[in-house]
């Protein structure tokens, strides 16, 4: 058994998980935590993004070489859990702790300005180096903090990224070659993804609405989160199962009748021991897209039958973190587990949910989960398909 040994999160919710798990329980659907905000569109009109708007944490200066916003975000989760992961270091050495991390954007903010001020003074920014918007920098940055000599990479598999790094740090403890993994990811925004889903007409022009009749696309967010797998008894919250699968019906739309994602839960089932009615609640992907939602209540409908789950999206209320996406929805999760909070709640007040969707058993009023195992489902371009399962013991 894997267990989850501590967590460390921040996003549009709250810069740590007591801010979140508050948020969560008191706010739903009533308040928006997503703002709307000009300069990051090239057609100069104003988009709704999920933006963290506290101060973040300063690189320590001897690893300025890593300054950029996204390693501020996990720098950020990471003070969080700063002190069980110095335990671990301690119990299991450096070498045999693994840091994977999932990143979409990485640092590609900080290189865009730096191409800004090169075309107005024919010079670099003094601060600026290549490797921060490389995709390995993440990674590197915390193993460089933690002086780990341990397994380090990055995954970047777009919206299943950080969904990828925890399975691999699963993968990595079960096989025996580390007895801790530091697992997650970070995505700030930037205006390379932002711009790309607009030129796809992808971005929602409204805080998103995800099942609804007139939802009408994302909203993209910033987030970060990190936690701690061992594989020692370490808390009562435990990763039970994982399972993926590439469908790559498109580059960039599911396969409309959600085969992949289909595939992708039922092996996390598997690998749980799990059947479908044992699930207590599952936060969907729900990216408020027409496609997405289209093929991912499909899926679900097919795979539970007569064992429909609580279920929901929460990108309203977080926007959609990309790399970030999956380990910000395992992280309500897990507050979901172990904090007295109601299940988060679809919003239908402005649209209706789409009843040309399959029904599936989307959480509309106050209720406390029941049983006490979640479902966490990311899907990404390419048909790349990611489910997480977690539970309390």
């Amino acid at each position: 058994m894997i267990y989850i040994a501590a967590l460390g999160a921040i996003n549009t919710l709250g810069n740590n998980k007591q801010q979140i798990a508050n948020n969560l329980s008191e706010n739903y659907c009533a308040k928006h935590f997503l703002t709307k905000q000009d300069g990051w569109l090239l057609n100069g009109h104003n988009t709704w993004l999920g933006k963290v708007t506290d101060d973040l944490p300063s690189i320590p200066e001897h690893l300025v070489q890593y300054s950029t916003r996204n390693n501020q975000l996990l720098y950020a989760a990471y003070l969080q859990i700063k002190q069980p992961i110095q335990q671990a270091i301690e119990k299991y050495g450096t070498k045999r702790i693994a840091v994977i991390m999932g990143t979409s954007t990485s640092g590609i903010h900080e290189g865009d300005n730096n191409i800004k001020y090169y075309l107005k003074t024919h010079h670099c920014q003094p601060n600026f180096h290549y490797h921060q918007q490389e995709l390995g920098d993440p990674s590197r940055f915390l193993t460089e903090l933690l002086n780990l000599k341990g397994p380090s990479y990055s995954i970047s598999t777009a919206c299943t990224s950080s969904a990828k790094a925890v399975m691999s740090g699963q993968r990595l403890i079960e096989l025996g070659l580390v007895d801790a993994a530091i697992v997650g990811g970070a995505d700030s925004l930037s205006r390379m993804p932002i711009n790309g889903f607009n030129a796809l007409e992808a971005l929602s022009d409204s805080p998103c609405m995800p099942f609804a009749k007139d939802r009408n696309g994302i909203n993209i967010g910033e987030a970060s989160g990190i936690i701690l797998l061992t594989k020692e008894e370490s808390s009562e919250i435990v990763l039970l199962g994982s399972g993926e699968s590439s469908d790559a019906y498109h580059i960039s739309s599911p396969h409309p009748e959600g085969i992949g994602a289909q595939a992708a839960m039922e092996m996390a089932l598997n690998d749980a021991n799990l059947t479908p009615n044992e699930i207590g609640y599952l936060n969907l992907h729900g990216t408020a897209t027409i496609l997405n939602d289209q093929a991912e209540s499909k899926a679900v409908y097919r795979l539970f039958n007569q064992n429909l789950p609580y279920c929901s999206s929460t990108k309203h209320l977080t926007g959609h973190t990309l790399g970030s996406a999956a380990i910000t929805e395992l992280a309500i999760g897990y507050l979901l587990l172990n904090q007295n909070i109601y299940l988060p709640q679809q919003d239908f007040s402005i649209s209706p949910y789409d009843m040309s969707l399959d029904k599936i058993n989307i959480v509309t009023e106050k209720m406390m989960l029941q049983t006490p195992i979640i479902m966490s489902n990311s899907f990404a371009f390419g048909g790349n398909n990611a489910s997480l399962i977690i539970g309390k013991v």
